[in-house]
């Protein structure tokens, strides 16, 4: 293991999670009810196929 390259890799991980950061906004609400119902439908598919299987 290289320790010289840590200091490099954590100022690495932390400008691109700055740029992440800058870029990210809220949700509208219509957006976040898309999202949920999508996702409780899979959940949902999921389970079922456990279920049954």
């Amino acid at each position: 293991m290289n320790f010289k390259n840590i200091p490099r890799k954590l100022a690495s991980f932390t400008e691109q999670s700055k740029r992440v950061w800058q870029i990210t906004r809220k949700p509208s609400m219509q957006e976040f009810k898309i999202v949920a119902a999508v996702s409780a439908i899979g959940i949902g598919i999921v389970g079922l196929l456990g279920f049954l299987l």
